[in-house]
């Protein structure tokens, strides 16, 4: 087996959305080749309700799909087709826009004022750009989780991997969604197909990717890491870290 090299490493820049939240982003807006077919990733995180609360009042998508993995806090959503829901900690919410769609999402914090989750968009390929929009909701005891023995804990939001598969189906990329997290000092090695690309955005602790020169901390603004197999954390810090591998257009 071989080992894939990083081919990139950048990190998050702060940057302000919807009515004015406070959030960093990984990518999106520009040069989005290398994540293709993802458009966009953002880590909405912060501890003053001021800087989030606004929300992301009512906006319209179409031709893509949206992913929301709330960690802390809650956020709510509805849309122009009536649908009403509360996403809390570890769910996840997959909408599909397709011919289109008005929605809102407004974000509130868990009871110390703690608000964080992620958004991803993935486009929808052309002969799916017109179909009828749906969701997904997934609340965090539905989603599959495997602990190693080494301590490493995953879980399995879309796609198979670790002898398990998510919850979210009928994906027209066909992904891989992971939230892992690796004790200090473990090494992990995930097999990717050749004809797949593959990112890792890493958000607490720090750790090294495979023929990364030096190891990155999410203390500051994240690193999205693309193209890699293996990782580890490194001491003392567990380091933990969404992997997306999307289908190769």
């Amino acid at each position: 087996m071989s080992i894939r090299p990083v081919r990139s490493v950048s990190l998050a820049q702060p940057t302000r959305e919807g009515a004015g939240v406070s959030l960093h982003r990984a990518f999106g807006f520009g040069k989005t080749e290398e994540f293709d077919p993802f458009l966009l990733f953002d880590d909405f995180r912060n501890d003053r309700p001021a800087d989030y609360l606004a929300g992301f009042p009512w906006h319209p998508h179409r031709g893509i799909e949206t992913i929301t993995y709330v960690l802390s806090g809650n956020v709510e959503h509805g849309d122009s087709l009536g649908n009403r829901g509360t996403l809390g900690a570890g769910d996840v919410q997959w909408m599909t826009a397709g011919s289109g769609i008005m929605h809102q999402e407004m974000p509130h914090g868990d009871a110390e004022g703690r608000m964080h989750g992620f958004q991803l968009w993935a486009n929808l390929p052309s002969s799916l750009k017109m179909t009828a929009p749906r969701y997904q909701d997934i609340p965090a005891a539905e989603i599959a989780e495997v602990v190693e023995d080494d301590g490493t804990r995953i879980r399995v939001i879309v796609g198979a991997a670790f002898g398990k598969r998510g919850p979210v189906d009928g994906i027209a990329a066909d992904p891989i969604y992971l939230d892992i997290s690796v004790p200090p000092g473990v090494r992990k090695v995930l097999p990717v197909e050749t004809s797949r690309h593959a990112f890792a955005y890493v958000f607490a602790g720090s750790g090294t990717f495979r023929d990364a020169r030096r190891s990155r901390s999410a203390s500051s603004p994240n690193a999205a890491r693309r193209t890699t197999r293996s990782w580890s954390a490194k001491p003392p810090a567990t380091g933990r870290w969404c992997c997306s591998i999307p289908a190769t257009r």
